[in-house]
């Protein structure tokens, strides 16, 4: 009964008036509390990405019609926005954030638009919303050699763990990029799960640390989002991102290859 598929959405930001680096992955506030209030008319019941791979580990059942509420980086309209609508409907959610782009001592200057500071990331936790790990710089990880790699999701869990008192244990792949040793490496860190994109339905089979995930962005429509959160029709909705992705990926693994090659010549 727990075993089948599960939409989980990815937003970024909720915002009014973003800025071009962030306006293809935000949604406008009202398409927000819309999409939520389909959510609720639907009878669907959203858990958090602990409580999805808990069950799923343990063959527990989960609520009827799950569907999970996620959001990347930490936009600071996920705290003014977003947040009083999940509020109202009684709705959980998970936060990834990367902790070099939220405001205040550990800021980095990464951060692609106005970010949440941790008041506001302790306020969003204090109201049901899990909070992940999304790396602490937000790099491509797969990228990294091995400290770095080491050094984002170890200093990410720990910046998290010493501003909120309470260690993460869902993580989001920046980019939705990871290898095999990048997964390894996030399981080593204590990390639980962990999530992709992928723009498919999270299913156990794609195991704890490669959950897939639907994006929602600002060209996201109603029809379109009830199709996402019945999982209908998401292979022809994403047809078009699978296929630049899948190109990305090759130019990506060439990349590593010469890298490495350099590398061993050194």
């Amino acid at each position: 009964m727990g075993e089948a598929p599960v939409p989980v959405l990815m937003y970024h930001s909720v915002a009014t008036a973003p800025n071009d680096a962030t306006r293809a992955l935000s949604v406008a506030p009202e398409a927000f509390a819309e999409q939520m209030a389909m959510i609720g008319d639907l009878g669907l019941t959203p858990v958090n990405t602990a409580d999805l791979a808990a069950s799923w580990r343990s063959g527990r059942s989960l609520p009827p019609r799950p569907v999970l509420i996620t959001f990347d980086d930490g936009y600071e309209g996920v705290h003014r926005h977003a947040l009083p609508v999940l509020a109202k409907h009684g709705f959980a959610s998970t936060l990834f954030v990367s902790t070099g782009w939220i405001k205040g001592a550990y800021d980095t200057g990464g951060g692609l638009d106005t970010m949440l500071d941790w008041e506001q990331v302790r306020e969003l936790a204090a109201a049901d919303v899990e909070i992940g790990g999304h790396s602490h710089t937000h790099p491509q990880l797969d990228q990294l050699d091995d400290d770095g790699l080491r050094y984002e999701l170890i200093h990410c869990k720990e910046i998290v763990a010493d501003e909120l008192g309470t260690v993460p244990g869902s993580f989001a792949y920046p980019y939705g990029y990871s290898s095999r040793r990048v997964r390894e490496a996030v399981r080593e860190t204590g990390y639980a799960q962990a999530l992709a994109v992928g723009n498919g339905l999270a299913r156990p089979r794609q195991g704890p640390y490669a959950l897939q995930r639907v994006t929602v962005r600002r060209s996201t429509g109603i029809e379109e989002f009830e199709r996402l959160v019945e999982g209908r029709a998401i292979a022809r909705n994403f047809a078009r991102d699978r296929a630049l992705t899948k190109g990305y990926a090759l130019v990506r693994r060439a990349r590593q290859v010469r890298r490495k090659a350099i590398r061993s010549r050194v």
